[in-house]
């Protein structure tokens, strides 16, 4: 009867887990269409990523209207590259590029996040050659932030998935832009606290550290 019953445990725990896979992934596409139906067109400049750049006000921080966002909070590799066709018809100027930390989160390798990655600039080059791509380095989820174990239990593996980046944008003759080094203290590989107070998601004054670095792409 014991083994009955946690067999009974077991399968309840697994049945609730994708019930919340299922819903989760629900809402995430039912926020991403909220970006889809937002048009793009070829003077566009399209951020594409996750939440360290969402809630950004970006016609604002960059004085130019065709920057727009089409990134939500929660983006993944996967949910990227489904979400690319609406995107790609608009055939837009520039995509910026910043994706994989969630991945993180969800225990995917350094070799597999570089590979989906791998697959979102292939898709882009194959649909849209005419849209200058550029990625961006990853930046890693510290001990600030408390909500996320999975984050903050392997930011040590982002300097690896940053390398595979630069060796991917090589290889498909994509721009790379290194975050990483300007935001991280190289003495701790953290987020430097100057520039956010949670360890993800940049704040005022790194907002405006982020625009500076990516503005001149922006521009030239």
């Amino acid at each position: 009867m014991k083994k009955i019953m946690f067999l009974l445990a077991v399968v309840a725990v697994a049945l609730s887990c994708h019930a919340q896979e299922r819903k989760y992934s629900t809402f995430y596409y039912q926020r991403a269409t909220l970006f889809e139906e937002l048009p793009v067109t070829s003077s566009d400049i399209i951020f594409l990523g996750n939440s360290i750049t969402n809630g950004a006000e970006w016609a604002e921080l960059f004085g130019n209207p065709n920057v727009k966002n089409r990134g939500i909070s929660g983006d993944i590799c996967m949910g990227v590259y489904d979400r690319l066709d609406a995107i790609l018809k608009g055939k837009p100027a520039k995509i910026f590029l910043l994706v994989g930390i969630n991945d993180v989160n969800r225990g995917a390798s350094a070799d597999t996040i570089v590979s989906r990655i791998g697959m979102i600039v292939d898709k882009i080059k194959e649909c849209s050659p005419e849209t200058e791509l550029y990625m961006q380095s990853v930046l890693p989820v510290t001990d600030h932030y408390k909500m996320f174990e999975g984050h903050t239990s392997r930011w040590q593996m982002i300097p690896e998935i940053n390398a595979g980046l630069e060796r991917l944008a090589k290889d498909e003759n994509v721009k790379y832009i290194d975050l990483y080094s300007h935001f991280v203290d190289p003495a701790t590989g953290k987020m430097n606290p100057d520039y956010t107070n949670d360890g993800l998601h940049l704040l005022g004054k790194g907002y405006m550290k982020w625009v500076g670095i990516v503005k001149p792409y922006v521009e030239e």
